[in-house]
């Protein structure tokens, strides 16, 4: 596998990308066909423009998976791809209704880049059930593309102890995905990034990240931080005792 899986696009202050441009540029090579995947956003013509402005002053050249017919053909001329973000239930439903699903999975196992953002990271878990994101749609299956055995929380927030909210905070609900399922959850802060290279995986970005696993406290994790046993773990879904 060859992944890089940002936890968001945007960083404040910041432009498209900006935070993390060395890191996606050294990901895709000058030259790159990117097939770019806009299904989380309701408007891909617009979703498109603005990866490929971002990318532009790279040398690399965006084409949306919706424009020109078959997106699998899309796919299939990339020398990379990037599931952008956006709503997670959105985006795995056309993944579904497209065919893209299976076409991403048998690409990437083939040894075709991928690079995710936000929803485009929850894909890359086995499954949905992490996203932060509303169920505007109801996908065919929580099961997504399964390139990593282990779900990923984009976006993590470490609670705020000034704040008066008192709905749950990320790590409760985190802790409650873990109470009915056995597979680690890796919590990526705002800034930071998993790049994945063949079996090993290693946290990079600006901030640390959170590991969450059943019956243990919540692990810090540096950035430059070796992940690569998470490569291996084989977990359960829906096995609550």
């Amino acid at each position: 596998m060859n992944l890089l899986l940002l936890s968001n696009s945007t960083q404040h202050g910041r432009g498209y990308l900006e935070h993390a441009l060395d890191t996606v540029t050294g990901f895709l090579p000058t030259g790159a066909r990117l097939a770019f995947v806009p299904y989380a956003l309701a408007d891909h013509d617009a979703y498109t423009a603005r990866v490929r402005g971002a990318l532009s002053g790279a040398g690399i050249e965006v084409r949306g998976v919706h424009e020109g017919g078959d997106p699998l053909v899309r796919l299939g001329e990339a020398d990379a791809v990037f599931v952008g973000g956006g709503n997670s239930f959105r985006l795995l439903s056309a993944l579904y209704r497209t065919g893209m699903r299976e076409a991403l999975i048998k690409a990437v196992a083939g040894g075709l880049p991928y690079m995710g953002a936000s929803a485009g990271t929850n894909m890359a878990a086995p499954s949905l059930r992490t996203t932060n994101d509303m169920p505007i749609v109801e996908p065919p299956s929580f099961e997504a593309l399964g390139l990593v055995p282990f779900q990923i929380n984009p976006h993590y927030l470490d609670p705020d102890p000034a704040s008066t909210h008192k709905g749950e905070t990320r790590e409760e609900r985190l802790r409650e995905f873990l109470e009915e399922n056995d597979v680690p959850v890796l919590g990526l802060r705002e800034g930071s990034w998993l790049r994945v290279e063949g079996e090993r995986a290693v946290l990079g970005g600006e901030r640390d990240a959170r590991l969450f696993r059943r019956g243990a406290e919540p692990r810090e994790l540096a950035v430059g931080s070796d992940l690569s046993e998470l490569l291996a773990v084989r977990g359960g879904f829906d096995i609550r005792s």
